[in-house]
């Protein structure tokens, strides 16, 4: 029993935001059966390589624990199925573009007719209003409007973006606190809602204390590369034989830093005793402890930092951090048999419940894989289903 089991949730959604948040529901025991076009519509089945196989690795890092099934939703006959569908559904979960749903007939208000408990979450690049509300919404455009790509990276680099979809990312996860929400509402109402999520309000959302020093100072933030806007030091110095990070947090722990790299007058002066004076003095402090950091190596720094209490560590590559016992330790690498390429290695789910613990359960599904099942679970016969294939319905 996982602690969403028996919660039916219907996905159709592609690419990333949609697929991960649907994942993660299915990761805590919901029942997910993603819906795609004839011949598969998620787009990053083909984003690759790498490939394992035919499938791509981009589409199998957001789809294991669903069941998948193909319908042509621009005909009446895949409308029908997909009311069916919606008739015993908690939540439909949709990313297409704002209207679409409800050109098809299918928008929140024909959605609560034929089911009125269920929850509906729409997610897009901007949300159901606005001048941008019929904009394409990619991860990119929305880490450059929302402002993030503005603070990262240095003047040297220019702005940058992060290097993961981290817009999808956390959109992917407000849709789940935003579903889970209405999910325990509903046990106190019995009625379901509509949900309306976009990317660039949830990146917004993100930039926390440096949208409020915006907001609070009226200063313009640059780029500040790793270092942070309101803490020294805190960002990563070049040691013996490469790089490492360090992340003072209080002045207790700078004055051990201080004893540590035998800049003991450096923990009572004036100029640096407190981090609001260790701002104003970024420059002169930072080009003094680089230049302590760099007598040592990267472990020996280790070693003495986190015997002292001093939030330190290494910047690791993808090899190093699948090869820390720390992630084996977590199980944040499992594998999974899929039925045509063999054996795949996935990131472990980090949602550690003690009663009921996460289950990864099923493959990223092929595309359709799981149509014949579910149209029979409906009622529907096999001449019916075998003259939807004819007919290029599924």
């Amino acid at each position: 029993m996982g602690a969403l089991t028996g919660i039916k949730v219907l996905d159709l959604t592609r690419v990333l935001a949609g697929p991960y948040s649907t994942m993660i529901l299915g990761d805590l025991g919901a029942e997910v059966i993603k819906v795609e076009a004839p011949g598969g519509s998620d787009d990053t089945r083909y984003w690759g390589p790498p490939f394992k196989g035919t499938e791509s690795a981009y589409y199998l890092c957001a789809n294991r624990n669903k069941r998948a099934i193909t319908l042509n939703l621009k005909t009446e006959e895949g409308r029908a199925v997909l009311k069916k569908l919606i008739e015993r559904s908690d939540v439909v979960i949709e990313n297409f573009k704002s209207g679409t749903m409800e050109r098809w007939g299918l928008g929140y208000d024909e959605l609560k007719t034929l089911n009125p408990k269920v929850i509906h979450c729409s997610i897009t690049g901007f949300g159901q209003n606005g001048p941008y509300q019929n904009l394409p919404g990619y991860d990119f455009i929305i880490q450059a409007m929302s402002g993030l790509m503005s603070i990262t990276g240095s003047e040297q680099s220019g702005p940058m973006k992060v290097g993961v979809a981290i817009s999808d990312i956390i959109t992917g996860l407000y849709a789940n606190i935003g579903i889970l929400a209405a999910l325990q509402e509903r046990a106190q109402s019995g009625e379901g809602q509509s949900i309306d999520i976009s990317l660039f309000d949830s990146q917004i959302s993100t930039l926390a204390n440096v949208a409020s020093n915006y907001l609070i100072s009226g200063h313009i933030p640059g780029l500040l590369g790793n270092q942070h806007p309101n803490i020294v030091p805190y960002q990563p110095f070049p040691t013996m034989d490469g790089e490492m990070v360090i992340a003072v947090g209080n002045d207790s722990q700078f004055k051990r830093l201080c004893s540590l790299l035998g800049l003991e007058h450096f923990a009572d002066d004036e100029k640096f005793a407190t981090n609001a004076k260790r701002l104003e003095n970024r420059e002169q402090l930072v080009e003094q402890i680089a230049a302590q950091m760099e007598t040592k190596n990267s472990q020996q720094w280790l070693k003495l930092l986190n015997e002292n209490g001093i939030p330190a560590g290494p910047i690791q590559n993808m090899e190093q951090v699948f090869n820390d016992p720390q992630v084996k330790e977590r199980n944040m690498v499992i594998e999974m048999e899929h039925p045509t390429i063999g054996s795949i290695p996935l990131v472990g789910s980090p949602l550690k419940l003690s009663r009921t613990p996460v289950e990864i359960r099923s493959h990223p599904p092929i595309a359709g894989e799981h149509t014949e099942d579910v149209l029979l679970e409906l009622g529907y016969s096999i001449e019916m289903i075998e003259n939807f294939k004819q007919n290029q319905m599924i």
